[in-house]
């Protein structure tokens, strides 16, 4: 009596478990790992435009971005004409800017990293540490959401002890489909939500589909807001060590 209900219901539990998408025994590491590496890939070179808007004023720039990842980045602006040289250098957790109105370069110390970067929404320690996500956090995947008609993960961060970070909490929300990044939030020691950076206008670029626009919006400034659009990337391709040198914030070109 007892073996015939027991076959029927193992019989049961083996094709529920056949059925069950290969995703759903992802980690919330996992997540953010395939999400960041859609975005960066190993390597990445190419060409942004950043536009910073406020109730007052906008102000837009071009920058030519080279990451090595997870160790190393370098930035450096194309356009308009009166910013064209200022550069960011990270090497690790240290970083570096160029000012050639000055022709200055400075080093960026740990109390100044939650600095905007340019007066942008973006901070110093974004572009010192893009691969902290990753590596300086826990994670913990807190369930499913729908986001502009996207089934999307949503995955919590927080920092690991001793951590050289400088946010209390984030919570990632990632498509579930293809890993495509769709929102980011922001949040301090006390669990306040600072800032949100949303991603949007999927597209094909450096044969991948990423979000081409990237809009960061400050909680506590209404009205101020800062837009990345990406214009071209080449991915996973060797670049020369040279271009992550304090020497080459001082170059031309």
């Amino acid at each position: 009596m007892f073996r015939s209900r027991l076959i029927p219901i193992l019989t049961i539990a083996f094709f529920c478990s056949q059925s069950l998408p290969a995703s759903a025994a992802l980690s919330g590491t996992e997540i953010i790992e395939n999400a960041e590496n859609l975005l960066w890939g190993k390597t990445a070179v190419g060409e942004f435009d950043m536009t910073i808007t406020t109730p007052t004023w906008a102000r837009s720039l071009s920058l030519h971005v080279w990451m090595d990842l997870p160790t190393r980045s370098f930035l450096r602006i194309t356009a308009p004409a009166k910013d064209v040289g200022i550069s960011s250098l990270r090497i690790g957790s240290e970083m570096w800017n160029y000012l050639p109105a000055i022709e200055r370069t400075i080093k960026i110390p740990p109390s100044l990293m939650l600095q905007p970067w340019l007066s942008s929404d973006f901070t110093n320690d974004d572009l010192a540490k893009p691969s902290s996500k990753i590596t300086d956090y826990t994670h913990r995947l807190l369930g499913e959401k729908r986001i502009d008609e996207n089934d999307a993960y949503q995955v919590e961060g927080l920092p690991k002890p001793n951590a050289a970070v400088v946010w209390g909490r984030f919570v990632y929300s990632v498509r579930k489909s293809d890993f495509v990044p769709l929102k980011l939030e922001y949040y301090d020691e006390r669990g306040d939500l600072i800032r949100t950076l949303t991603f949007s206008d999927i597209r094909s670029v450096g044969g991948r589909s990423i979000p081409t626009l990237w809009e960061m919006r400050p909680q506590t400034k209404p009205g101020k807001k800062t837009t990345i659009t990406v214009k071209s990337l080449n991915y996973d391709k060797p670049i020369n060590s040279d271009i992550f040198s304090i020497r080459n914030l001082t170059q031309k070109g």
